[in-house]
Order: C-alpha cells, then structure tokens, then sequence
C-alpha cells in the first residue's frame, strides 16, 4: 500500500494530488518555446494510471486504511466531494486520458451505481457498474493555471540565456564526446545538448517499445541520457528567484492548490480530495521553489511517468490548526514517502503554507501577461485594447481647457460611455459576450435521461 505512516495523533481530512501522465508515444518539444506535437498514450500508459489510481484508493479512500477520508464517498462518486483538472495543451489528450484511466482506478466500476425507473425495473451501468467522473480539461489558450510557460515571453528569454551560459556550454563541451556517438540511435535528429529532451524522450520511447532498438542501445546510454535531460530540464524550468520566469510552471499551479488545501479546511466545503493531473514541468519548478529538490536531490529533474505528489491536509487530535504533509512517489515502481517540505521534515501549518507559497503564485490572466511581457497570446491583447481604450479617452479628456461643473458632468458622462462601449465591443470580439440572436445548445435533463435542445 504505502510506506508512509499516518501523521500521529491526527486524522487526515483531505488531500490535493498532482500526478503526471501515464507512457505515451514520441513526442517533440521546441527547446526554446517549448512548443509540442502531438502525441498519444499508451496501453502501456493507461496501465500504469490505472494502477496509480488503485494505490490512491487503497491509500485514501479504503475504509481500513489509517489515512481514509471518511467525508469522501469511496463507493459511489460524489461530484461535490472530489475536483479533478487535467491540462488540455502540451501533451493533447495523454494528459486527460491519463486522468480517465487513473479515475477507473480511483472509483472502479460498482454494481452499486444503478438505477430505479419509474416502471420498477432496475438498470445498473455498463461494464459491472462503470462510473463516470467529471473532468474539467484545461485549456491553455484559456486557463493559465497548469501550463503557465506557453507563449511566456520572459520565460523564452531565460530558456535563451541558460542556453548561452557558460555553464551550459561547459556542460556540452565535457559531454560532447557522448553526443557525438548519438546520431546511430537518433533516426537524424540534432545530438546538441540543447536537444537534450527531445534526445533522451526519443530513446526511452524506443527502448520501452522497441525491441531491437533497446537491444542495440549501449548500456549506460539510456542513464546518460536521463542525467543530462534532467540537467537540461531542471535549468530550464527553475530559477534561483522563486519569482523568476523558469519558475512559471510552478507559480501559476499554486493558486489552485491553495485553494483546495484552504477549502479542505473549510468544514462547510465537502470538496476534500483535488486531482491535478499534469506534465512533468510542474513538478520540477514546485521542487525547486519550495526546498524540496534542495532536501532531497534525488528528486531533481524530470519525474517519472504517473509519478504522484499529494499534499495531505492533517488535523492534530489535541485541536489547533490544520497541518500539510507532503509525500511523493517517483513513477510506478516506487513507493510514497514523506519528503521535507518548506524546510521543515514536519508537517507544516496550513497558514504557513498559504503564507510562503501565496506571494509566489498567480494564475490570474493580467499577472500573466505582465510577468510574460505578453501584449498578444492567451488573452493579453484583449487587456491590452482595453487599457489602450482606456488611455485614449483619459488623454483626450484631459487636453481640454477647464469646463464648468455642467460641463464636466456630461464629459464625464461621455467617457464612461465610451469606455463601456469599448469594453463590450471588445469582450464580444473575444466570444465573453454576445448580442441579438443566437444559436446555442444547452442540456435539459429529465427523469429517464437528458437530450440537447436548440435554443433560438
């Protein structure tokens, strides 16, 4: 199950997880934008979500378990209780199939989810009781939360300078011998070290599905690979500052994890467990902002597929205030341990936490765009038209001599108008607003079931 102790002398009330995708096909990443392909999970893949999502389960919602919480229906899902996010962007659909396949896990199917009709027949559902949960998918170009690094402007800036650094081509040049015997085993991709990810993703794909190549592949090369991705990837996504820009991966996941730990404090909150499911970039800024790839160094870089990290929310026997203890499993093959989190090797306050990770974290849209110095991407220009209306009216106002109190009133009067009408005209541009007649659908639900209806 786990080789994690409860907390002693508490109860746990809630958990927010964060767990990676399970094994897909190739992917490609642009080293600097971090742009991606396409790519598609696996059997492979949806095995190993699967059987995290069982751990869990057997971790969090089994009723023998010491760490079971008990406000989380463990039969049959309630929406209310759970909240699960998967990142709609990088990846495409492995992330959010990843998340089907860890629910199964996680609420396996029951003939206990059925159904009584009106007529007295009983209907339980398909595949022994296969139950459906919620997932809200995460759109980039709509959400910045899980995957703050895409079209971040500052961020490609730091990707360039760690690139020209001279520890980085220091590191190329004490490896290049290494990179050199690579083009046999690359199909004719680029053996720099700036490739690196694109390089170690394109091996560890084939020596997991290829027979031939994993026959072919030299013994350290896989390990080699690995070390210097995690270099790689560990410079591009962390900085030194907590609000630096390699850090954006974290900064922008924090707000929702803050709020879910606060709302798990919250008695009158029946939401007590959070899923994020997520790519690898996360993880390595969170570890980096928060001191625990410093405490433990063997978590720093790229973490394995369907790794999992949980933050569990505890509330000691003797009263005071919650605490949060963070624990992680490095991929399929390791076990849950307890790691130190903010400096501390305990359990850490639920107001310390809010406090050190709270001026770090953003997920709101103009934050972005100012930290990103984008003006055009992911909804910055919308703001910025708004600001430059906004600006416009102001100056024009203010060139004006000086006007009587009357006078004033109906400029006054005037420039609000056009600013609101600036304002609606441009939200109704971005699809927030719409105007007269139109078409849209909604579904209707019913006793036996629900249909989608047009609404003129």
């Amino acid at each position: 199950m786990t080789s994690v102790p409860p907390v002693a002398n508490s109860t746990i009330l809630g958990a927010v997880l964060l767990i990676r995708h399970g094994d897909r096909e190739g992917f490609f990443q642009d080293p600097l934008t971090y742009t991606a392909s396409n790519t598609a999970i696996t059997p492979l893949g949806n095995v190993e979500s699967f059987q995290l999502g069982a751990q869990i389960r057997d971790i969090y919602l089994t009723a023998s378990s010491p760490m079971f919480i008990s406000t989380v229906n463990n039969t049959i899902v309630q929406d209310s209780q759970v909240n699960i996010l998967a990142d709609g962007g990088g990846e495409r659909g492995v992330i959010f199939n990843s998340a089907v396949s860890f629910l199964q896990g996680l609420f396996p199917g029951t003939p206990a989810y059925q159904d009584t009709l009106a007529n007295g027949s009983t209907i339980t559902a398909p595949l022994g009781g296969y139950q459906t949960v919620p997932i809200a998918s995460v759109n980039p170009n709509n959400d910045v939360s899980l995957e703050g690094f895409t079209d971040c402007n500052t961020f490609i800036t730091a990707t360039s300078a760690f690139y020209n650094s001279s520890e980085f081509q220091a590191v190329a040049a004490a490896h290049a011998d290494f990179l050199n015997s690579l083009p046999p085993f690359l199909d004719g991709r680029a053996t720099t070290l700036q490739n690196m990810f694109n390089i170690f993703d394109y091996m560890n794909v084939n020596f997991i599905h290829n027979a031939s190549f994993a026959k072919a592949l030299p013994p350290t090369y896989l390990e080699q690979a690995r070390g210097l991705a995690d270099y790689h990837e560990n410079g591009v996504f962390s900085s030194p500052n907590p609000l630096g820009p390699g850090n954006i991966a974290g900064q922008t996941i924090i707000p929702s994890i803050l709020s879910a730990i606060t709302g798990i404090t919250n008695s009158t909150n029946p939401t007590k467990l959070q899923v994020e499911a997520i790519a690898y970039k996360p993880f390595i800024s969170l570890f980096n902002m928060t001191g625990i790839a410093a405490a433990s160094p063997q978590l720093y870089g790229i973490v394995e597929y369907s790794s999992a990290a949980v933050f569990e929310v505890w509330q000691p026997s003797a009263g005071g205030e919650p605490v949060v203890r963070f624990v992680f499993k490095n991929g399929t093959n390791d076990e849950f341990r307890a790691y130190p989190f903010l400096n501390s090797s305990a359990p850490v306050p639920v107001s310390s936490v809010v406090s050190a990770l709270t001026p770090i974290g953003f997920a709101d849209l103009p934050t972005w765009c100012t930290m990103c110095a984008n003006t055009q991407d992911r909804g910055c220009g919308a703001l910025a038209a708004a600001a430059n209306q906004s600006k416009t009216v102001t100056v024009f106002v203010g060139s004006h001599d000086k006007v009587s109190p009357v006078g004033a009133g109906f400029i006054g009067a005037a420039v609000m108008l056009v600013v609101l009408l600036g304002s609606l005209a441009l939200l109704s541009f971005a699809g927030v607003l719409s105007f007269g007649k139109r078409t849209s659908s909604r579904r209707l639900g019913s006793d036996t079931g629900s249909e989608t209806r047009e609404k003129k």
